[in-house]
């Protein structure tokens, strides 16, 4: 038999490929609003990171997060992700 495949997405802060569970997922939902989905489950365009503050902040200077949701995102929306970060660290 042969071993279940894991999935593997690369974090948009330091572009580390790790295991899906490792990562944290941010998602643009089909009304356009930003959120951390911590299961992985919500509906719409998703772009992966760790759950350290580090990457999150690379990937705000870099826009990186922007360019893979395909949308602008606010200041505001930033400070919500980082506080819901350092929650779950």
């Amino acid at each position: 038999m042969t071993p279940k495949k894991i999935p593997v997405r690369t974090c948009v802060g330091c572009g580390e490929k790790r295991s899906k569970k490792e990562l944290v997922r941010v998602v643009r939902s089909p009304e356009g609003e930003i959120a951390i989905d911590l299961k992985g489950k919500m509906s719409g365009r998703g772009a992966y990171i760790c759950q350290n503050i580090k990457c999150l902040e690379a990937a705000r200077k870099s826009r990186r997060i922007e360019r893979a949701l395909s949308c602008k995102i606010e200041d505001s929306v930033y400070e919500v992700m980082m506080n819901e970060l350092g929650k779950e660290a």
